[in-house]
């Protein structure tokens, strides 16, 4: 017993001093949520991974906010840095960062804990000019925590969006089942408001993903993909419907795409740009998860709009490229509307970091504007100007600054009043802040209340360390006594026999395959595609491919794409390693096809006190009707 204690003790003592950086011990990253801001790429939370994965093998709620640096590159890719961010501050995976671009604010929404034990949902905000967190005076009495929604952002009517998504025990305290939502949550970031808004139907649907769109009256929601419940079956949803949210008039519609329609597929990443003449806007998806049996996508499309045709963008025949890896639960930004980084993931075939010298960071050059006209490229700060390509162009007609043919549906409109939409487009216009900012030379004389940890803190890391020190020996004091102890003991009592001494020692928890309630380690060498809740549990299937993936998740680099070399990295400090996560994803490897569920055993509305309170304003146009000019 007391050796077993001892070794207790001095695996404590040995982990403590093992601490974890997010940066220099990258191994993967997936399940976070971003947002650009002020040049900034803002990276919140999620699922990591450390280096190497043989000595590591579990995954971990990353804690940490992350910041890539739009106009400093290394090693080709926005420079990553640790912002602030203390224990008190949400750290969640599957959830939604709304940008607020003309105050440089930042707010958290959605998302599930890793340690599954909610509280109480409060809108928390990460303020850039002060590196702060806050939280907000929205009132959130009645609204609750969703995860593995869709959102998107207005900037011009400071309005942040999320459709479906569910409630679960590790998003809401106290909640004992799990509901899948049917309708969108909408913040108003200037008086601090939220409101419910009815979706496009009844129907409860969860990880898909939403774009927002410069057209119409005042913007535009483009929403697909994802699973849906029908019969209290989780389906997928076919990936030609596309449904459009009009910001403007509060109405949705549907229309159904053709062309090179993907496979249907649930937690992938998308992002949005558009010709120079609005006569196409262009949305790039990649990667995603299987609906049933398969490892999920690795894969390129666009849907271009108001075609709505899909197009196969990457990979194609004449790109030469073997297999892909799959990966799913990544993010896609959009910058300067010529090019996507393509961040982390969960790949399910496969144990090698995700280029970890950047931080998992992928380059798709949406118009081939590089030097080798290649579509997957380091990032180029310089690049500020999307060019349609002859991939897109040879589709829907036109060359590189547009002139589109293609301008409506193959087999027409099923709604005239979204090709009037579609003809008219919008600029947004610019909103100013609603607070002053303190001068490049003047001290900032007021600071938002919540002190955060600086990681810059020397009289932190200071004290930390006499405390270290001190604690250290503590621990040493007790293990000596321990060891007197226990020798003295030993001494005065006969031998035990082999078989007792066997019994104590350490044993560690395996892998089996667990609900969603259960608390088990497993190794994330092949992490799964994401439960479906009723998957079974299969073996591994890895890949044999073991290559280096630089820019493009499985990439044929040029010669001019230098491999990366060793890196430098930007962490102040070496941040306190978080606990292993207990409640992300169960050991679910090749799953089944998808089985009946059970009964949601009642409609949202009449399990969150905010639906029941504010009921949503009724949709115009519910069932797709045509509307009469």
């Amino acid at each position: 017993m007391f050796l077993f204690v001892i070794i207790s003790l001095l695996s404590l003592v040995t982990q403590s001093s093992q601490q974890k950086d997010p940066l220099t011990n990258f191994c993967r990253i997936h399940s976070h949520q971003t947002a650009i801001v002020d040049r900034k790429l803002i990276i919140d939370g999620g699922i990591v991974n450390w280096a190497p994965i043989s000595a590591n093998p579990l995954n971990y709620t990353s804690t940490w906010l992350k910041s890539g640096d739009l106009d400093v590159k290394k090693q080709g890719f926005p420079r990553q840095s640790i912002l602030a961010k203390n224990d008190s501050v949400p750290s969640v995976h599957g959830g939604i960062l709304w940008p607020d671009t003309a105050n440089k604010l930042v707010y958290q929404y959605g998302g599930d804990y890793g340690d599954g034990k909610p509280t109480d949902f409060k809108l928390w905000y990460y303020d850039i000019v002060y590196d702060t967190w806050n939280i907000s005076d929205a009132s959130t009495t009645d609204t609750r925590r969703a995860s593995w929604g869709a959102g998107a952002t207005a900037q011009d009517r400071a309005q942040g969006f999320y459709y479906g998504g569910y409630l679960t025990n590790a998003s809401v305290p106290g909640y004992n089942t799990e509901t899948a939502l049917s309708n969108m949550l909408v913040y108003n970031m200037l008086d601090g408001s939220f409101r419910n808004q009815s979706g496009p139907d009844d129907i409860p649907r969860a990880e898909g993903v939403m774009v927002y769109l410069p057209v119409g009256d005042a913007g535009m929601l483009a929403y697909f993909g994802g699973i849906e419940i029908r019969n209290d079956t989780k389906v997928g949803v076919p990936m030609k419907e596309i449904r459009l949210y009009d910001i403007g008039n509060n109405r949705w519609y549907q229309e159904t795409a053709s062309g090179d329609v993907p496979e249907d597929r649930r937690r992938f990443c998308a992002g949005a740009t558009w010709a120079d003449d609005r006569s196409s806007y262009n949305i790039y998806l990649y990667g995603g998860a299987s609906i049933g049996e398969g490892v999920g996508f690795g894969d390129v499309y666009v849907l271009s709009l108001p075609s709505f045709k899909w197009i196969k963008f990457w990979p194609r025949p004449e790109d030469n490229e073997g297999s892909t890896l799959p990966h799913h639960s990544l993010t896609c930004d959009v910058i300067g509307n010529s090019q996507m980084i393509i961040m982390g993931g969960t790949f399910p075939n496969t144990t090698d970091c995700d280029v970890p010298v950047i931080q998992g960071q992928h380059g798709l050059d949406l118009g081939k504007q590089n030097g080798d006209g290649a579509k997957w490229a380091s990032y180029d700060p310089s690049l500020t100007t999307y060019k349609v390509p002859q991939e897109i162009a040879q589709t829907v007609g036109g060359g590189p600054t547009g002139g589109a043919t293609a301008l409506a549906p193959t087999s027409g409109w099923q709604q005239r009043d979204l090709s009037i939409q579609f003809g008219r487009a919008y600029t947004p216009g610019t909103r100013d802040p609603t607070r002053d900012f303190p001068s490049a030379t003047s001290t900032p004389t007021s600071v938002p209340s919540l002190e955060p940890v600086k990681s810059s803190n020397k009289g932190a890391i200071i004290g930390g360390a006499v405390g270290g020190a001190i604690g250290g020996l503590i621990v040493i004091a007790a293990i000596t006594a321990c060891l007197l102890w226990y020798k003295k003991r030993r001494n005065s009592q006969p031998t035990r026999r082999g078989s007792e001494l066997q019994a104590q020692s350490i044993s560690y928890p395996k892998s089996p395959a667990i609900s969603d309630h259960q608390n088990f380690y497993y190794p994330p060498e092949a992490s799964p595609p994401p439960p479906l809740r009723t998957w079974g549990d299969f073996p591994h299937h890895f890949s044999p491919d073991n290559k280096t993936h630089y820019a493009a998740p499985h990439p044929q680099l040029s010669p001019n794409h230098t491999s990366p070399t060793a890196p430098s990295y930007y962490s102040p400090i070496s941040p306190p390693e978080p606990g292993p996560t207990m409640h992300e994803l169960p050991i679910v490897r090749s799953p089944m096809p998808i089985h009946t569920l059970r009964p949601i055993e009642a409609p949202a509305n009449s399990i969150d006190p905010y639906f029941a309170q504010h009921p949503p304003s009724p949709p115009r146009d519910a069932k797709f009707q045509e509307s009469i000019d």
